[in-house]
């Protein structure tokens, strides 16, 4: 069984666990299953808008998908997260990587 068919039954006894959700949506982008893993991500901020790590990460994706106004959006959405949960080094993290495709200042 791989790493993928792990996560897929770990996921089917616990639909919810936000962790699980990001690892597979991971697991998709290592496997350049991107459109799957945008559908996992997505689905994670669904149900857990407040999970920081995502918003680095499907910002990135955007950007692989040549989607930068997404990419944007997201980084400034995550920013507003990391802010409320008090997380200044997720928050470094996304305004550095939204400067490196906006270079309008905003610290959100």
């Amino acid at each position: 069984m791989n790493r993928l068919e792990q996560l897929m039954n770990l996921h089917s006894e616990s639909p919810g666990d936000a962790f699980l959700l990001f690892a597979i949506a991971k697991e998709h982008e290592k496997t350049g299953q991107d459109e799957e893993a945008l559908s996992w991500y997505l689905r994670l901020k669904s149900a857990h808008p407040s999970y920081v790590g995502l918003y680095y990460h499907l910002g990135k994706l955007y950007e692989r998908l040549q989607d930068l106004t997404s990419a944007i959006t997201t980084y400034r959405e995550g920013m507003k997260i990391a802010r409320a949960a008090k997380d200044q080094h997720a928050l470094g993290e996304l305004n550095g990587a939204r400067l490196q495709i906006d270079e309008e200042e905003d610290w959100v």
